[in-house]
């Protein structure tokens, strides 16, 4: 009897994916005949110890496979021999684009097979419908990635040697990093530049029969006034007769609708979650990444829940956009559902590849998904899931009301809204008006003078960026793309070129020195409209309207003769050491302020004989509230967020985020406070117990 032959192992079809946990999510999807695996980024890239560009043969890369990486592409080679066919599945931009094409030359596949692959979002349906259209690796986009490496590592090649030598060792330069140093010290000069102008404000509380309101004063006999000084109060108060009645005059109704924001750009998600959940940017991507690659949701499996995180575009799909006015319609009511769908229009230098940022299903709402999500996912999905709902919402809409009230010439004018309809709002408010009630004002009523009250003030500096607001001025012109905002800022931070003090980015001595010596011998590198011209270039590469080789000739031989000039002209940046005032307690030697990567401490000046070294400590004038020995002093945590601490730790593990004062709450006798919030600093108790108004917030309040 003949035995029977074993059935031929069924070849699998390989996908290749970015991460591994993309790579699990998928392969639930797409069922037992697929095998998905993870290039885990990147598998070939320029080497690090030599240019690794053949300026004579037209800027030709030399790839070479990423160290540590032996071990992945191995598996790479083994797996696509054993598949019965080859989809590269990376993410569906230029980077993803350029990996896939990098991925296939590993594994010797046709540039000419149909074996790319991609979808804006990772749930079943995006993902099966990408197989039924698989296309070539669009070589315009990955040459684009391409020559945005190439520049990238010329200038840092070329300029990170002069900076160490004239300068410091291990310091850096980049294109766009170098954009982004001049934005923070150029902010930081025009603060240290600017002249207060002295201004005052005359504020009035009117009286209509029981009920009061406020005006302030805005100009004389129908043009609007300044007051540069006390003279000119003085002049206007001498006009008013204070017993006598104002008269309403101009009364102007409204109906003020308020439309809703478009769904999140990379820019605006990274904006708007360093100012409401401050987060710093690189976490912002880090959490919104999870969420793109798959959350595991239980028996429904593992499902992406936001669209693809990097991209510059505004719009939605026509399916998701109906499918969140079916949403609204059914808990919300009909009159909060947009009327046909909304367009919102992108920036012009805007790719439009990708959706903005939404939700996969807005039917997956937040508080569905609090208990699957960590507090930090949840918090970022919930704030691209309303801003989406919203967006596809009605406008709120407002009645306003303003209104001149005047006597002698002198006019007071005062405005007030209160909201009709919530619309958008209801899900989701950036701005949170508050309503301003006025009694009925009709032109020819009398009111009267309750009491006024000058105040003198002064014009203020512009504020020092944020990282929300580094990543708008950054995109507003035009500096930098999606994928390049967040590194850009970890890099300047990490350089110690800036540093953080609460949300604000401050310049370091040593980012000024850099800037001044980029600034003064290579003008085109810091040049802000050059630098765009540039993003723009390599867009046009990726259209396929500019040759890439072109793009980098064109940038590069200027770059070359401000670099052999500069390479002559430099001289030697000396980083003087500041003298500590105390001697050395190991070899009596004076100690010296040095400046290091993580900032300044004291170090003995006799190095290398003597290496003694001792962190700088900051107090802030109060005795430890816990031991009552220790000074309070300022510290940074590992990921170097300012807090608060004992100097006699590990012997007392007193700790604070906020600053202490030299104050108890009088109510329950805890040590006070201060926080920060936009309005300046706020006094107050960690127990909820006790808030004391700033002068700035009193401001806002009595006007």
């Amino acid at each position: 009897m003949p035995t029977k032959s074993k059935p031929k192992k069924r070849k699998k079809t390989l996908v290749i994916v970015e991460s591994p946990a993309k790579a699990k999510t998928i392969e639930k999807y797409l069922g037992r005949n697929y095998r998905v695996i993870a290039s885990k980024g990147h598998v070939r890239d320029l080497p690090k110890s030599q240019m690794g560009i053949d300026f004579d043969n037209n800027y030709k890369p030399k790839y070479i496979s990423i160290r540590g990486k032996g071990d992945t592409i191995k598996e790479l080679k083994s797996e696509a021999k054993k598949a019965k066919d080859v989809y590269l599945a990376s993410d569906p931009d230029r980077e993803g684009e350029a990996i896939a094409w990098h991925v296939a030359h590993v594994l010797n596949l046709d540039q000419k097979d149909k074996n790319r692959v991609t979808f804006n979002e990772v749930t079943k349906d995006a993902v099966k419908n990408s197989f039924k259209n698989p296309r070539t690796i669009d070589m315009d986009t990955v040459n684009a990635q391409q020559a945005r490496r190439i520049l990238d590592r010329i200038v840092g090649y070329s300029l990170s040697p002069i900076l160490w030598e004239k300068v410091k060792k291990g310091l850096s330069a980049g294109r766009v990093q170098s954009v982004a140093l001049k934005l923070v010290i150029d902010r930081e000069k025009e603060i240290k530049n600017f002249k207060p102008q002295e201004y005052w404000t005359i504020d009035a509380e009117f009286k209509k029969l029981r009920k009061t309101f406020n005006g302030q004063f805005w100009g004389i006999n129908g043009k609007k006034t300044d007051l540069p000084d006390n003279d000119s109060v003085k002049k206007v108060l001498a006009k008013i007769d204070k017993k006598k009645n104002f008269q309403v005059a101009n009364v102007v109704k409204r109906e003020r609708r308020r439309q809703p924001a478009a769904p999140f750009t990379t820019s605006t998600m990274q904006q708007e979650a360093n100012k409401r959940l401050n987060y710093r940017t690189r976490r912002t991507m880090s959490i919104a990444q999870q969420l793109y690659e798959g959350i595991s949701l239980g028996k429904q499996g593992t499902v992406g829940l936001i669209t693809y995180m990097r991209t510059d575009s505004k719009r939605t799909s026509p399916i998701a956009q109906a499918e969140a006015s079916k949403f609204l319609n059914e808990n919300y009511g009909k009159e909060y559902a947009a009327k046909g769908a909304r367009h919102f229009k992108n920036q012009e230098d805007a790719q439009d590849a990708h959706e903005a940022i939404r939700p996969t299903s807005v039917y997956r709402t937040p508080e569905s998904l609090k208990s699957v999500l960590t507090t930090e996912q949840y918090r970022l999905y919930k704030l691209i899931w309303s801003r989406f709902l919203a967006s596809e919402m009605t406008p709120a809409v407002y009645d306003t009301v303003r209104a001149d009230i005047t006597q002698n010439g002198v006019v007071f004018r005062t405005t007030g809204s209160k909201m009709k309809f919530a619309g958008f709002t209801k899900v989701y408010d950036n701005q949170q008006e508050k309503n301003v009630e006025l009694p009925e004002l009709n032109e020819g009523d009398k009111v009267k003078l309750a009491k006024s009250d000058n105040k003198q003030h002064f014009t203020m500096p512009p504020a020092r960026y944020t990282e929300a607001s580094l990543v708008h001025s950054l995109e507003e012109n035009g500096v930098g793309r999606p994928s390049t905002y967040a590194p850009t800022i970890d890099t300047i931070q990490r350089r110690y070129y800036v540093k953080l003090d609460g949300k604000s980015i401050v310049p370091t001595e040593l980012g000024e020195i850099v800037d001044n010596l980029i600034e003064k011998f290579f003008p085109d590198i810091v040049n802000i409209d050059f630098t765009a011209q540039l993003e723009n270039d390599l867009d046009g590469i990726e259209e396929g309207k500019k040759n890439w080789v072109k793009v980098i000739d064109d940038y590069y031989h200027p770059f070359k003769k401000e670099l052999d000039k500069a390479d002559a002209d430099i001289k030697k940046v000396q980083i003087k050491d500041e003298p500590a005032g105390f001697n050395c307690d190991i070899c009596g030697a004076p100690m010296v302020i040095k400046m290091g990567r993580y900032g300044k401490f004291y170090a003995c000046s006799r190095f290398p004989d003597c290496r003694n070294t001792k962190a700088i400590v900051k107090k802030v004038g109060v005795i430890c509230p816990k031991c009552g020995k220790g000074d309070v002093i300022e510290k940074k945590s590992k990921r170097n967020r300012k807090f608060y601490g004992c100097s006699r730790y590990p012997d007392c593990d007193f700790v604070s985020w906020d600053k202490p004062i030299n104050r108890n709450c009088p109510n329950c006798g805890h040590f006070l406070v201060e926080k920060r919030n936009k309005k300046g600093p706020v006094v107050l108790c960690p127990n909820g117990d006790y808030k004391e108004e700033t002068s700035a917030e009193k401001d806002t309040v009595e006007s």
